[in-house]
């Protein structure tokens, strides 16, 4: 019963670190990357252009997460269409560039084909050092295409290769997937918010 007690203490001290380390995170970060971020978004959207969104790992499925919450929350409160892509999702194609070409080029091959002028590239990857990631940012770049960058630690060469970067200044992998994660609920309830302020 005494050792139960102990471990039980321990655990919940171990979940109330976690969460004051994310708190302490989020107090350092700079909202002002994070409203741009959003502006850039928004002026996609309004403009009928593509938002294509990719990462790996925790991040493939936060890019996904973006593009279910943003094509259905945004399109459902505004009536007007959101044109979100995420280059994780079809693992035909990306096993297919894995096998016939280079895991490195997944998402740089699928922006070949997909990517139009004017579209938004968001590349997440929490080191910033994504072998994939940057390829394809810097082929966006190349393409004279706005690019976006979520990372996290010290930035990585995302940090200085995407045109806008959102760095959450942690030197940790979760707590980084965590305010990425929260990054697209920011930008999903801020457009829809916008919307109906507008309308009133």
């Amino acid at each position: 019963m005494f050792e139960t007690s102990i471990a039980s203490k321990q655990l919940i001290q171990r979940i109330a670190d976690y969460y004051q380390r994310l708190t302490n995170t989020i107090c350092n970060l700079n909202l002002a990357s994070i409203e741009n971020a959003a502006n850039l978004i928004k002026q996609a959207w309004l403009g009928g252009h593509q938002i294509i969104c990719f990462g790996n790992g925790g991040s493939a499925l936060t890019a996904q997460h973006f593009m279910t919450d943003w094509n259905k929350c945004i399109f459902l409160q505004t009536g007007k269409q959101f044109h979100g892509r995420c280059l994780t999702e079809n693992m035909g194609l990306v096993t297919a560039y894995s096998n016939d070409v280079s895991y490195q080029d997944i998402f740089l091959e699928q922006l070949k084909t997909l990517m139009r002028p004017n579209d938004l590239v968001i590349g997440i990857s929490g080191s910033g050092n994504s072998e994939n990631v940057l390829r394809a940012i810097e082929y966006a770049n190349q393409q004279n295409n706005m690019t976006l960058g979520l990372c996290g630690y010290d930035g990585g060469k995302l940090k200085s290769l995407a045109k806008h970067p959102v760095w959450i200044p942690v030197n940790d992998m979760q707590l980084s997937e965590d305010l990425h994660f929260i990054f697209g609920h920011v930008i999903m309830r801020s457009l829809c918010e916008e919307h109906i302020a507008n309308k009133s």
